[in-house]
């Protein structure tokens, strides 16, 4: 495997603004560091799981039934054009992270956050661009989609707590009603504007 490459893409894609990072941020403004950890935990242990599943398990049916993948990131943006318009929308008092209404005064739960992962199209680009990428049949390939997922875990985590920390700054600025409604819309923006790529991917 070319491990160089392999790091600089697994932090590449860790760090970038996307709808994981992008919400993680808004949970550390809206509820701290602490109430924020399962959120975190959820995002990365459950993107290293999908990372197992997918690399053995999908793989073959993918191959298979190509449209399957293309639907899943279709659905995967409907709901995340639909979490951002909850955000841009959301009362000042409580940003709306929670997405769902028994959601709306507390962050994502572990498990919440653990599946969410699965209709998150910029995580099914990441792990599917990896696997294809960096497999090969040089080597074990069980092995490989293991080493991919320590990757992911060992240098994607960290990622993920810089944007937390980020949250959690800005939670003392955001105290005030109106930048926190600024705040949830650029909020909700970027995450419109980090589908963009699996846009055209899927026109193209």
């Amino acid at each position: 495997m070319e491990y160089s490459a392999l790091i600089l893409f697994t932090i590449a894609t860790s760090i970038t603004p996307g709808p994981n990072n992008l919400m993680i941020m808004t949970s550390g403004v809206n509820y701290g560091f602490r109430r924020s950890l399962p959120h975190l935990f959820g995002i990365d242990i459950g993107f290293v799981l999908m990372i197992i599943g997918v690399g053995l398990g999908m793989s073959q049916l993918f191959a298979q039934v190509p449209q399957l993948l293309i639907w899943l990131k279709v659905i995967g943006i409907i709901y995340l054009i639909y979490l951002a318009y909850r955000i841009a929308t959301s009362p000042t008092k409580h940003l709306v992270a929670d997405i769902l209404d028994e959601m709306k005064n507390k962050p994502l739960s572990f498990l919440q956050a653990a599946l969410f992962q699965w209709v998150n199209p910029k995580a099914w680009i990441m792990i599917v661009g990896a696997i294809v990428t960096y497999t090969n049949t040089s080597m074990d390939y069980t092995v490989q989609v293991g080493i991919i997922a320590l990757f992911f875990l060992f240098l994607g985590t960290p990622c993920t707590f810089m944007w937390l920390g980020f949250g959690t700054a800005l939670k003392r600025y955001l105290a005030d009603p109106l930048h926190l409604k600024i705040f949830n819309i650029v909020m909700a923006g970027l995450l419109l504007l980090s589908l963009l790529p699996v846009v055209l991917e899927l026109i193209a």
